[in-house]
């Protein structure tokens, strides 16, 4: 709960996103350092999730397992307190061991004696059997309790992380939004004609390097089956983009598919890779603000374009 408080000591949706200044425009520097902070606290936040989700599952399992036990016990007293009042009845029937009455008229005092004590210890074992078996149960009770009231606290923190990741990641929305106006603008606004566009991608990692580097290569045009250095197609320029900065990625959408982690469109960051159309056979790499740099088709160019129009299926994060 601590990173919880800490991602949003600062950060709400009723405070300024950057610090007030002299100028009320935020520079480009001050929207990306701010896009950097607030998807460093989205990561945070989802390991966290993570990790009481993995609780969670711990509790239900304990829960389950208490439940199964209460079961199996509750049956066993079942069992045992009719066999103890099946016993006290024969014992009844017998005349039992304090019967005077049946002492005097046997025949033979010591079989009676032995069959009464043998009874006596057969009923004394029974009671502390039914005992036990009650003690057990009442573990198990205490036990069900305390897994369903764990669950039930981790499944609170669970839905507070999400409600608190879903306002951050509004936050990002907006501040992206600011930060790829002008690129937005140019890339998109633009349908006469391709034009190169300088884009600022956030994050220090190979992942917003290999973004940094598909940039570079805006306008070189659309071949199939290439992979520069002065044509590709989508997938060549992934894999040039990626060799840049140190990793190895097959030239094929399927294989590229696989390569990494699989994050959803939420949760997007410059340099993973988004993938279109059922067949994948359409990669391009995120830049951020819903903006991709890919390479198209034949008698086009590499260029920044929005993400909506195609058919989205996923996306996937090589490197950090």
């Amino acid at each position: 709960m601590a990173v919880i408080g800490l991602a949003f000591a600062t950060l709400t949706l009723g405070t300024p996103l950057v610090a007030a200044t002299a100028d009320p425009e935020p520079s480009l520097k001050q929207l990306a350092e701010q896009a950097e902070k607030l998807h460093n606290e989205i990561e945070t936040l989802a390991e966290q999730y993570n990790g009481e989700r993995v609780k969670l599952k711990q509790a239900q399992r304990a829960a389950d397992s208490a439940e199964k036990t209460l079961a199996t016990s509750e049956s066993e007293l079942e069992s045992r307190r009719a066999k103890a009042a099946l016993l006290a009845q024969s014992s009844y029937m017998s005349g039992g061991l304090n019967s005077g009455l049946a002492l005097t008229q046997t025949t033979d005092p010591d079989a009676f004696l032995d069959q009464a004590t043998t009874t006596y210890a057969l009923q004394q074992r029974q009671s502390e059997e039914v005992a036990q078996v009650a003690r057990a149960i009442e573990s198990a009770e205490r036990a069900q309790a305390g897994a369903k009231a764990r669950t039930s606290e981790v499944k609170k923190l669970l839905t507070e992380i999400d409600t608190k990741r879903t306002r951050i990641e509004r936050l990002v929305a907006r501040v992206e939004s600011d930060l790829f106006k002008e690129v937005r603008s140019q890339a998109v606004g633009n349908r006469g004609a391709r034009v190169k566009v300088d884009a600022p991608i956030v994050g220090a990692g190979k992942g917003a390097e290999a973004a940094r580097w598909a940039l570079t290569q805006q306008l070189k045009p659309y071949v199939w089956g290439a992979e520069g250095p002065n044509s590709f197609d989508c997938s060549g320029l992934v894999m040039w983009a990626y060799q840049k900065v140190g990793i190895s990625l097959p030239h094929y959408t399927g294989d590229q598919w696989t390569a990494g982690t699989r994050v959803s469109r939420s949760q997007l960051r410059p340099g993973d890779l988004v993938f279109f159309y059922s067949d994948l056979h359409h990669v391009g790499i995120y830049i951020g603000a819903g903006l991709m740099v890919h390479a198209p088709r034949t008698g086009d160019v590499i260029h920044i374009t929005t993400i909506d129009n195609r058919p989205f299926v996923g996306g996937v994060r090589v490197a950090g």
